[in-house]
């Protein structure tokens, strides 16, 4: 009995070895992700495998090195197949909203930084990979805010209005302006003509859903605002030039 248990011992570790040495298979679904950051992140994840053999030493890998803010990843999923030992990856990547810049404490130095539709703020970086790779081929509107005043809550109506947007409309905006009173200003590129829009304080998704009806039918009336005001919902003002 004793030779038994040996000889079955010791199959189970010449198994394991010959388990150990055997080659990583993996696929990979990358989603709305930069290919390039994307599989950076993936071979980073097989090296993890191949030496640990442990699902959960990947995931610690990437919690403790923080890859997946590294590698711009929102959200993944990973699977092990042990009949074949295929490794499935599915990544997943925030859509860029705006550029925004951010002053730093003292109010002089400042730092560029993508806001994405997750409400979060990403490297410039990953507006050069997805262009590079023709994942965004349109400009970003730029986000102008007080020094300092790039609080949370103002963060997310934002980030929760343009969001909102169908792309189309999105397409046209250039500019959105926070003023120091936390009135919001919007600057239109309706057929490569400007259109200002101010919408006040508060109420920006309903004064937003007025907004896209209003540049509708003007574009089909091949009409274009100068000046849109909203910030009355009750009573919209729209002039044009002369």
């Amino acid at each position: 009995m004793i030779k038994v248990w040996i000889a079955f011992f010791i199959c189970v570790q010449v198994f394991g070895n010959l388990l150990a040495k055997e080659e990583v298979k993996y696929k990979t679904s990358f989603g709305y992700c930069p290919s390039r950051a994307a599989g950076k992140f993936t071979l980073k994840l097989v090296k993890n495998f191949e030496d640990k053999r442990s699902l959960r030493s990947m995931k610690s890998l990437i919690h403790s090195n923080r890859l997946k803010e590294k590698h711009f990843i929102s959200d993944y999923k990973i699977k092990h197949d042990p009949i074949d030992g295929t490794l499935k990856f599915a990544f997943n990547c925030p859509k860029p909203l705006m550029k925004v810049q951010i002053y730093k404490d003292n109010g002089i130095e400042s730092y560029e930084a993508i806001l994405v539709d997750n409400g979060m703020l990403y490297d410039p970086t990953y507006e050069v990979l997805l262009r590079g790779e023709k994942k965004l081929d349109y400009d970003l509107p730029f986000l102008a805010i007080p020094v300092g005043e790039m609080e949370k809550d103002v963060q997310e109506k934002i980030t929760t209005i343009v969001g909102s947007m169908d792309l189309a409309f999105r397409k046209k905006l250039s500019e959105v302006i926070v003023n120091d009173s936390k009135e919001l200003t919007m600057i239109l590129s309706v057929r490569g003509n400007p259109s200002s829009v101010f919408m006040g304080k508060g109420q920006w998704d309903k004064k937003v859903e007025k907004l896209t009806k209003i540049v509708s039918y003007m574009s089909a009336k091949r009409k274009v605002p100068s000046v849109i005001n909203l910030t009355n919902p009750k009573k919209v003002v729209v002039k044009f030039n002369q």
